[in-house]
């Protein structure tokens, strides 16, 4: 098979690098370029990375380490190297917005990691597992944006993908109203232990902008395509508070929920474990083989633990039980710079390759 050629644009920060240990056997797609801020542009991504690395028990793959760096805002020159690119940048909302729609109006499929495109009406914000079927609002986008090839896609908020995976197969009850609290690592924030000590035996009560995304956004991936837009779910309604906690990696969500048509716990357990996500049968590699896991423990999921579940791309589930104010809680786990950035993003890129919207350029 004849691989797909990809860049990274923000290759360089801890969600960039991310893409590069995923991408370095992918069987699929093969990085031909790098492209982070003009201040690493010239230099080789080992030297424009240095001591920033991430992953001190890994190092830099050497398929890309003596690559050059380019300029991310040399749109014109990456389209001559690339199939399709991953977006992690650093910048501006609204910078954001402009360049990854100077990628796609350049021919470039962007699968991007970023905030700013998640509420464009005809931007996919895909778990391929659940929604997949929002990748057909890319005719729309790309009418929008007078493309034949080039359209953005995004994925959404790593803090929702633990327990939105868990909502989605109980839908036909009718969640009305979900009260989550989230406990997320550090690797969330771009840090480590080496370089955020003061984290270290340490909760932090707030994460800007993260309680309103993780209130918002699970009613876009619940929503369905209409016309030229994806238009929102109106339910459930959900609170959420998100806290920053002492761990590396692992977003673990507390969750309440209250149906309108309220289920048995064995209707829950079945829901989960039978429930048939819309990858099953594509064949994806990063795709895990058994979505939700539910773990009978009660002290299980744990975070050191349990976040490699399936390479990091399994969602897992415990503690299901009835809650005195709400009719259910229970929690949730997902690897946040894994399920949750870089391999929800390669897992998104794979999905879209498959079912066709990111084509083979002829070189």
């Amino acid at each position: 098979m004849q691989q797909y050629r990809v860049g990274i644009v923000g290759a360089t920060g801890m969600v960039g690098q991310r893409f590069a240990l995923l991408l370095k056997d992918h069987p699929w797609f093969k990085i031909t370029c790098v492209a982070a801020s003009s201040r690493s542009a010239g230099k080789t991504y080992a030297e424009a990375v240095g001591s920033r690395w991430a992953f001190e028990d890994t190092p830099i793959p050497e398929n890309i380490a003596n690559l050059t760096v380019l300029d991310a805002a040399e749109v014109e020159k990456i389209a001559e190297l690339v199939d399709f690119v991953f977006c992690a940048v650093d910048m501006k909302k609204d910078e954001i917005r402009a360049l990854e729609e100077r990628y796609a109006k350049a021919e470039i499929p962007v699968v991007s990691n970023n905030s700013a495109n998640r509420h464009t009406p005809d931007v996919p914000m895909l778990i391929p597992e659940i929604n997949g079927d929002h990748a057909a609002i890319i005719e729309a986008q790309r009418k929008r944006l007078g493309t034949k090839v080039g359209f953005i896609a995004v994925k959404p908020n790593c803090s929702i993908q633990s327990y939105v995976p868990a909502l989605w197969p109980l839908s036909e009850f009718e969640p009305e109203q979900v009260m989550v609290c989230t406990y997320q690592a550090i690797s969330g924030a771009g840090k480590t232990f080496r370089t955020w000590p003061e984290m270290v035996d340490n909760v932090i009560p707030y994460i800007g902008g993260e309680d309103e995304k993780s209130e918002r956004e699970p009613l876009k991936i619940f929503g369905h395509v209409e016309g030229d837009a994806i238009v929102d779910a109106a339910a459930p309604a959900i609170s959420a508070q998100c806290l920053r906690v002492a761990a590396s990696d692992g977003h673990m969500a507390a969750v309440s929920v209250k149906f309108k048509k309220k289920p048995t716990m064995e209707q829950i357990f079945e829901r989960w474990e039978n429930c048939m996500p819309q990858t099953y049968g594509l064949d994806l590699p990063s795709a895990p083989r058994k979505f939700l896991h539910y773990f009978e423990d009660p002290a299980r999921p744990q975070t050191r633990l349990d976040r490699e579940t399936e390479g990091g791309m399994a969602i897992c589930i415990g503690r299901l039980r009835e809650d005195p104010v709400m009719d259910y809680k229970f929690v949730c786990l997902s690897h946040n710079t894994l399920r949750g950035a870089a391999g929800g993003g390669v897992l998104s890129a794979e999905y879209l390759c498959k079912m066709g919207y990111i084509p083979k350029k002829d070189v």
